[in-house]
């Protein structure tokens, strides 16, 4: 069954271009001129990944990847013609999956597709794995298998799908160092090659809902390779 992609941007031809390449590479796409419309379709029958351009007359994308991320957690690619810093942690942080410049080369956008896709694959696999595992410890965190939820002290943390999937990640080997691109890979799917901003982002959000949970345990940046858990004693 072929995977139903969602388009919003206003420019007609580049609406068209990602259009005819997803659909030459087997994807069913639908392909919409503001992301009103697009949320309208996808309420009426939800695709498996979203395209939003950031710039749009009506709702503009950053707004509609914040209301279908309070509805769903399917993947979504965030694209703007400005390369700056503040859209970027404000399209990650309200639910974007991921990111592109304009102009990128569709070959770019295909390979962030794939990756996404094949990402929300391996998660749905993972929950239905995680159910016939043991539930995991680490200093004050609780993991609990059956239900998919971290705690602090018998105090829910909560976080977002792919927050979760790296805490328990780091959480199976926790006095383990895990190198950027195995994360980059067992997490969020991307080949080496695929350059992308989100695991920093993801460790910023975590290590603040873990600060402010009071925890003690925190990730720790291992400088020139990646992430790792410490474990640095009760928080007062």
């Amino acid at each position: 069954m072929k995977h139903v992609i969602y388009i919003a941007d206003d420019e007609k031809n580049i609406r068209e271009l990602i259009k005819n390449f997803l659909e030459s590479d087997g994807y069913e796409v639908c392909a919409f001129e503001n992301g009103d419309r697009l949320l309208e379709a996808f309420r009426a029958s939800p695709a498996d990944l979203v395209i939003l351009d950031i710039m749009m007359p009506g709702t503009d994308g950053l707004t509609v990847c914040r209301i279908l991320r309070e509805e769903t957690d399917i993947p979504i690619i965030i694209l703007s013609a400005r390369d700056s810093d503040l859209d970027y942690v404000q399209g990650i942080t309200i639910g974007g999956d991921d990111y592109l410049i304009k102009p990128f080369r569709p070959t770019e956008l295909l390979m962030h597709v794939r990756s996404l896709l094949r990402r929300m694959e391996m998660n749905k696999n993972s929950s239905q794995r995680r159910k016939n595992e043991a539930d995991l410890f680490v200093g004050d965190l609780l993991c609990k298998a059956d239900t998919n939820t971290v705690t602090c002290r018998g105090k829910q943390i909560y976080l977002t799908q792919t927050e979760f999937k790296m805490l328990t990640y780091l959480m199976g080997a926790p006095d383990k160092a895990f190198s950027r691109k195995e994360l980059l890979e067992e997490i969020w799917g991307y080949e080496t090659e695929v350059e992308t901003r989100v695991t920093d982002e993801t460790t910023r959000r975590l290590r603040k809902k873990l600060s402010t949970a009071k925890s003690c345990v925190s990730v720790q940046t291992v400088w020139g390779f990646g992430y790792k858990l410490d474990v640095s004693g009760e928080k007062q």
